[in-house]
C-alpha cells in the first residue's frame, strides 16, 4: 500500500486537472482507514454538519439527537424559541441522555435521574446532599455550537469555525428565493448504509445516473440537457439547478405560491454543503440527506422531507399525500442504496480504476477540490 502523502498528492493533482481530462477519486480514498482517520480530524471535527431542519423541532422542548465523530449531542428548542445544542452525555456517570427525537420539559438521565433544563443547566440530582464535590453550577451540559441558516440546523465542535452565514452567503441569493425556512417537516428517518460516505455524497450531487439508476422514479422527469452549474467554484458548497416539465409528479409550484416567478416556478436547486449535507429544494417540497461515517464502509444517513406551506394547506388528505410522497422517496433512496453499496464492493476489486468525469459530474470535480484542500498534508 502506498504512503498516504503520495495518495493525497494524487488527489491534489486530480483537483487541478480540468473537468473532462481527469478522473474521480482513486479507489484507495474510499476504503483506507488512515484516510478516514484524517477525514475525522480535518473535516468532521472542524466543519459544520447538518443535524436537520429547524421545522423538525417547532415547539419548546422538541429535540433531536445527532453525533459528530465520537461525540453524541442533541439540539433542542428552548423556551425562548432559540435552538440550542448540548453534549448528550450526563455529567454524573456519563450515561447517554436522549435517544432519537421527541419532546421533553426537562432532560432526565435514565440512569440516576439527574435532570437538566433546556438551556443545559443542572436542575436536580437525587441524594447528593452531603457530597462536598457536588456543585450544581459546575455540572451543566457542555454547549455545542449551533447556527440556524435558511431553516437548516448546523452544528460544529470547532469553536473557531467561521459562521455558517458567512460561508454560505453566495448560496443564499439562490436558495432564499424559495422561503424554505417556512416549509413544514413531514418526515425524518435514520438509516445505516454499507458504503463509504464519499460515494453517497458524490452520487447525490450528480444527475448523470438518473435516467438509468432511477428510471422507475425520478429519471423520466429530468432532462439532463437542462442542468446548469455555478459559473465559479465555491469553497463551502456546490450545486446544480434543473427544471421539471408538466409530467412531473413533484417539483412544480403550487398555484397559490406568489413568491416564485418565471422559470423559478418549475426549477429546483440541488446544493451540496460540504462535507455531507445534500438537498433538493423545489417550489413545492424539499428533501435532504445528512451523512456521518461510522467506519470506512458504513455510515449513518439522516433523511428528511418537508412541504411548502401552500401545498400543505391545499391538501384534502394530508395523510395519504404524505404516505405517497415518503413512499416515493423510500424507493428513490433504495435505488441509490443499491448503487452506492455496489460501488463500494466494486472499488475493492484489484482491477478497479476510476474513469473520466463527464460534464454532468462537475460537482464531483468540485468535491475532489474540497477534499484536496481539507486533507492536504503538503
Amino acid at each position: 500500500m502506498r504512503a498516504l502523502d503520495e495518495l493525497l498528492r494524487q488527489v491534489t493533482e486530480l483537483a487541478g486537472t480540468p473537468l473532462g481530462h481527469g478522473t474521480g477519486l482513486p479507489a484507495e480514498m474510499y476504503h483506507r482507514a488512515d484516510v478516514l482517520a484524517l477525514e475525522r480530524e480535518r473535516i468532521f471535527a472542524r466543519e459544520w454538519l447538518c443535524a436537520g431542519l429547524a421545522a423538525e423541532i417547532p415547539q419548546p422542548g422538541d429535540y433531536l439527537t445527532f453525533s459528530i465523530n465520537d461525540q453524541p449531542l442533541f439540539v433542542v428548542r428552548a423556551q425562548d424559541g432559540t435552538v440550542r445544542g448540548f453534549s448528550n452525555v450526563c455529567r454524573h456517570r456519563m450515561m447517554r441522555l436522549l435517544e432519537g427525537r421527541g419532546t421533553c420539559r426537562t432532560v432526565v438521565c435514565p440512569y440516576h435521574g439527574w435532570s437538566y433544563g433546556l438551556t443545559g443547566e443542572l436542575l436536580g440530582a437525587p441524594h447528593t446532599k452531603g457530597t462536598p464535590a457536588f456543585v450544581p453550577a459546575d455540572l451543566g451540559l457542555p454547549a455545542i455550537r449551533v447556527e440556524v441558516w435558511e431553516g437548516w440546523i448546523y452544528v460544529t465542535l470547532d469553536a473557531g469555525a467561521p459562521c455558517v452565514a458567512d460561508r454560505l452567503a453566495p448560496l443564499r441569493e439562490l436558495v432564499g428565493l424559495y422561503g424554505a425556512a417556512d416549509y413544514v417537516s413531514i418526515a425524518t428517518q435514520d438509516f445505516a448504509w454499507r458504503t463509504n460516505w464519499k460515494l453517497l455524497t458524490e452520487n447525490f450531487m450528480e444527475s448523470y445516473h438518473l435516467p438509468v439508476a432511477h428510471r422507475k422514479t425520478l429519471g423520466p422527469w429530468l432532462p439532463l440537457d437542462d442542468i446548469e452549474f455555478p459559473s465559479e467554484v465555491h469553497a463551502a458548497f456546490t450545486y446544480e439547478t434543473f427544471t421539471k416539465d408538466e409530467t412531473a409528479r413533484y417539483g412544480r409550484v403550487h398555484p397559490a405560491n406568489t413568491r416564485l416567478e418565471g422559470r423559478w416556478r418549475y426549477t429546483s436547486v440541488m446544493p451540496t454543503v460540504y462535507p455531507t449535507h445534500m438537498y433538493v429544494l423545489a417550489p413545492d417540497h424539499l428533501w435532504y440527506l445528512s451523512l456521518r461515517p461510522r467506519s470506512v464502509d458504513e455510515l449513518d444517513v439522516r433523511f428528511g422531507a418537508a412541504l411548502a406551506p401552500e401545498v400543505l394547506a391545499g391538501l384534502e388528505d394530508r395523510e395519504a399525500f404524505t404516505r405517497d410522497l415518503i413512499g416515493f422517496f423510500d424507493r428513490v433512496n433504495e435505488e441509490d442504496r443499491f448503487v452506492v453499496e455496489g460501488m463500494y464492493a466494486g472499488l475493492r476489486a484489484p482491477l478497479a480504476r476510476p474513469g473520466p468525469l463527464t460534464r454532468l459530474e462537475r460537482e464531483i470535480h468540485d468535491f475532489v477540490g474540497y477534499l484536496a484542500r481539507r486533507l492536504s498534508i503538503g
